[in-house]
């Protein structure tokens, strides 16, 4: 039988479905290793009956995905939203998870259930389909679309999602019974990757053993640019920026990537964008410890941290180094202070993109995933 859930999309898209969670936690990391649809996640019986004419067969033909916000702020990166993606019209839908209580959550509507276009890239006005969802793709909303978006996510004209978990048996599933047409696209979107990933190699050479530094620096000095809030620079602060802080990158490989991030045409690219083109990005599984992690400390979500609660919350006891007696747990503690505000905008706080950047940094110089968790869970205990 079709799942509650998707009962409500399809017979009232403004539906609020309330959930029970077997524990408070928001899904952890570890649950990558299962597929979504075996989750401790259940949805109470909500007695909704289908008004349309669909049948429980054409339904159940649909994938669903987790994602996230891409975005600075850190009430919105850190949101828990649930999608689906229906085959049988290509329409999508995507909740969010609010929880009140220990043990009580409603399931929100985020993105109302329609068919939807790429807003951006290569496939821009293309309608999606099954081949663009997948662990790390991006979907595209005008912000304007959606008038129940918050007022802080409708100040940009693109909504961003990054899709972090996909239910893959399903995925597998419809993707063996579907035919999809392939066009020059493909190859477009391979040479775009490729142009990055030369640059990105060239980069992660001169960031070792200085990439915190750099990219907590690059973020600073790129909102100070930005005079007019919007995350947009031009060309010229790009290049200056990259001059400034003495990172070698060819004029070539610039206008290439230049050409593609700038698909607008206005001139003007967005500087986190600019910034995961040029020197990559920390996989979803290391995203998702990072947003855990300030979760714990942003216990109020305001997306920002005082710096005095990182301080008491920070716990150095297992450093190796501690460990070993050639320091103390103050001075690892001050250190790690030292350089995550060194480079903040304000002096007694430590905002969520501030808080990915030092570990982004720290992500360039760490090869094995578990190693870079590791380094997450001693010190916060999650």
């Amino acid at each position: 039988m079709i799942d509650q859930l998707s009962r409500a999309v399809i017979s009232d898209p403004e539906q609020n479905v309330t959930t029970e969670k077997q524990g408070s936690a928001p899904i952890l990391p570890e649950s990558n290793i299962a597929p979504l649809r075996v989750r401790k996640r259940t949805l109470h019986e909500t007695k909704i009956r289908t008004q349309s004419t669909l049948t429980e067969n054409m339904l159940s033909h649909k994938v669903q995905f987790d994602s996230r916000i891409i975005s600075r702020n850190g009430r919105d990166a850190c949101r828990e939203l649930i999608g689906f993606f229906f085959t049988h019209d290509q329409s999508l839908t995507i909740y969010e998870y609010r929880q009140f209580g220990k043990n009580r959550t409603n399931v929100l509507p985020f993105i109302q259930k329609n068919i939807y276009s790429h807003q951006r890239g290569r496939r821009k006005g293309k309608q999606y389909q099954l081949g663009d969802f997948y662990i790390g793709a991006n979907l595209t909303f005008l912000s304007s679309d959606h008038p129940r978006l918050s007022e802080n996510i409708k100040e940009n004209t693109l909504l961003i999602l990054r899709i972090t978990n996909i239910d893959q048996i399903a995925l597998d599933s419809l993707r063996t019974d579907s035919v999809e047409h392939e066009d020059d696209i493909n190859s477009q979107e391979a040479n775009d990757r490729l142009a990055f990933k030369a640059i990105q190699d060239k980069l992660k050479e001169q960031l070792h053993k200085r990439g915190v530094r750099i990219l907590t620096g690059l973020a600073k000095y790129f909102q100070q640019l930005d005079k007019e809030g919007n995350g947009l620079l031009d060309k010229a602060d790009f290049e200056h920026a990259l001059k400034l802080f003495h990172l070698e990158v060819s004029e070539k490989d610039f206008e290439s990537s230049w050409l593609i991030l700038n698909d607008n045409g206005n001139g003007k690219v967005d500087y986190g964008e600019f910034k995961r083109a040029i020197f990559g990005e920390m996989n979803e599984y290391r995203k998702s410890f990072v947003r855990k992690a300030f979760m714990k400390l942003d216990f109020n979500k305001t997306g920002s941290v005082p710096i005095i609660d990182i301080r008491k919350c920070y716990c150095a006891k297992k450093h190796p180094q501690v460990i070993s007696g050639h320091t103390t747990e103050e001075e690892i503690k001050s250190s790690f202070l030292e350089t995550l505000k060194g480079d903040c905008s304000k002096s007694d706080g430590v905002s969520y993109g501030e808080f990915e950047d030092y570990y982004e940094g720290l992500s360039i110089e760490i090869v094995e995933d578990e190693d870079f968790v590791n380094i997450l869970r001693t010190p916060w205990g999650i």
